[in-house]
């Protein structure tokens, strides 16, 4: 690497901790930024910034007496969504990526980025971005530091972590901390890629300026990252919510649940109970992330590492979701939206009437009836977790929350019931392993083609998946009392292609009965495939959908089954060698129940 003549980056140094300076010099002279800005996570630094971002056009105000505090973003048209095929694990060999992640050689990695991180700053500001995943001070929390030349990175990590000041006092004079790289360079979707390497903990994204590429203390530290080290160190980093349900007597119960996109997590995970559950409360602790530890009273407690939302818009409104529109109601950025000409936002499926014109979200006119999106299907929010006004007390708890449960979900038009308990523990990881959503036939010119998703992590596991399965089992060593497993589908479809289950808050029943069963005090009766509810012990007064409805969306089809077991050992296949042998024999005592029904 060539020199720089100035050294920026000893201008106004917040840290005197040596490997981090001379990690940031050594990327200064990389990147070779006209200055160095450290942020300092405080509410001055983030007017300026937000300041600055308007007068550039990188934010533009809303109108702030309908969303006080609100911003407005638009990304390149060519950067609007995570792109898998050129996110990539770099572990010194291809197995140890597994067949389901894309793999570069760490040398070659860092060689082909590091050509485009030669000089991509020339002319712009290095933000260094200190920041906690996980409460400040938690024993569960990891300090990582990004370094950027975007803004709009900046604002959003401020939102979605811990950031400044206390995540570099808590990092001290240690080496431990997540080495991110990042850069916009030209946007130029041929220049783009997104690099993770476990061995190093260090992350290089370059090219996009799209969250899930470049906010990394999010699905590349929290999850890639995070799942390899949770394997290394004895913890787990799964992509799931985390709720705790609150009877009328003032007990809580934490569940953690992984659903794939599209399957309602974050509705989920902000659940508000219907009336017949009157002095029940559903608390979020976090709506996308868990990091999960055994505690020295032998259960499993979790943390939510992010402080924010980076959640989809579209399909968000009063109905599905009101502590979400509450959430995002103020201190929100929110990014490939439509604006109205007041300056309010709109998107497909918000509440009220279409507008009769709109700026559409590349900035173009947009009239009532056009066939076109008004807004991006994958348009976000960046809201702070404290505007929920479900935000559970425990939230910012370093010691974190005891998991009683675990649901794992997806969609599934048939076969899957409504809910179900797994016999014990590696009968669970055996139903997150094989769980999977149909596609749509935009995706696939199919409809109801299942892909499979393992407990909701195919994108986000950083390392091989099989590996991964079996260091959920041998999870079970570590955990004295572990969580119950369930397995729901809310989106079970009668012959008429009508849905059986209403959903939304109604799924509180199901919830119920999970917290229930992992209580020891509801009752079930045992098929060939898990434990399922009686009647009398699912709470079904006053519920919207007939009875017989009901029946026929916890209904087994055992000859569905078999073709899913099948199908689950064609999949087990794909993965390699490495899937842990218990769970094919999982599958095939599965398969030997259903011969003998």
């Amino acid at each position: 690497m060539s020199t720089i003549e100035v050294r920026p980056v000893l201008e106004k140094p917040l840290s005197k901790n040596p490997h981090l300076l001379a990690w940031i010099e050594e990327c200064a002279t990389l990147t070779k930024p006209d200055k160095v800005l450290w942020c300092d996570g405080s509410q001055e630094e983030k007017e300026r910034l937000t300041a600055q971002a308007v007068q550039e056009g990188i934010l533009k105000p809303l109108n702030q007496e309908k969303l006080p505090g609100c911003y407005y973003h638009r990304s390149n048209p060519n950067d609007v969504a995570r792109v898998e095929h050129l996110t990539f694990i770099c572990t010194p060999t291809k197995a140890e990526a597994g067949p389901t992640n894309n793999w570069m050689a760490p040398e070659d990695a860092y060689k082909k980025l590091g050509q485009l991180f030669d000089g991509s700053m020339k002319g712009r500001t290095m933000y260094v971005v200190p920041y906690s995943m996980g409460p400040v001070g938690s024993p569960m929390s990891k300090i990582g530091v990004e370094i950027t030349d975007s803004i709009y990175v900046v604002l959003n990590m401020g939102i979605m972590t811990r950031m400044g000041k206390p995540a570099l006092e808590m990092l001290g004079d240690s080496n431990d901390f997540n080495r991110g790289l990042h850069s916009t360079l030209d946007v130029n979707p041929d220049r783009r890629f997104i690099c993770h390497f476990p061995q190093d903990n260090t992350i290089w994204s370059i090219g996009s300026g799209y969250g899930g590429n470049v906010l990394l203390g999010k699905k590349c530290l929290a999850l890639r990252i995070g799942s390899y080290l949770g394997r290394q160190e004895g913890w787990m980093a799964e992509h799931m919510l985390i709720l705790g349900v609150e009877d009328p007597k003032g007990e809580t119960t934490y569940v953690a649940a992984a659903f794939p996109s599209a399957c309602g997590k974050t509705n989920f995970a902000m659940l508000i109970p219907p009336k017949r559950f009157e002095g029940w409360k559903v608390w979020t602790v976090g709506d996308d992330i868990a990091w999960m530890k055994p505690g020295p009273d032998g259960r499993l407690y979790a943390i939510n590492p992010e402080a924010g939302y980076f959640g989809v818009v579209p399909g968000t409104n009063y109905v599905s979701n009101p502590s979400a529109m509450k959430s995002i109601a103020r201190d929100t950025i929110y990014t490939n939206v439509a604006m109205t000409p007041d300056g309010d936002v709109w998107w497909e499926g918000k509440d009220g009437e279409v507008p009769e014109e709109l700026i559409d979200w590349q900035g173009r006119p947009w009239k009532k009836g056009s066939t076109e999106k008004a807004a991006h299907p994958n348009s976000r929010f960046t809201a702070p977790m404290s505007n929920n006004p479900v935000l559970s007390p425990m939230a910012n708890s370093p010691q974190g929350v005891p998991i009683s449960a675990m649901i794992f979900g997806g969609r599934r038009s048939d076969t899957v019931p409504l809910v179900l308990q797994a016999f014990n523990w590696v009968h669970g990881v055996y139903l997150g392993a094989t769980m999977g959503s149909e596609t749509t036939a935009a995706a696939t010119g199919k409809v109801g083609v299942v892909r499979r998703d393992p407990m909701a992590m195919l994108p986000f596991c950083g390392y091989d998946m099989g590996t991964y399965f079996k260091h959920w089992l041998n999870m079970q060593n570590l955990i004295k009392f572990p969580p119950k497993i369930f397995q729901v589908n809310w989106f079970r479809k009668g012959n008429d292609g009508r849905f059986l289950w209403p959903g939304f808050g109604e799924n509180m029943r199901v919830l119920k009965w999970i917290v229930d069963r992992a209580h020891g005090r509801a009752g079930a009766w045992e098929t060939p495939l898990g434990w399922v509810p009686k009647h009398q012990d699912f709470d079904l007064s006053g519920v919207s959908v007939p009875l017989e409805d009901v029946d026929e969306a916890q209904s087994i089809d055992f000859e569905a089954w078999k073709r899913e077991l099948d199908d689950a050992g064609k999949y087990f296949e794909q993965l390699g060698e490495t899937v842990p042998k218990e769970l094919e024999l999982q599958r095939q005592m599965l398969r030997e129940h259903l011969a003998r029904v």
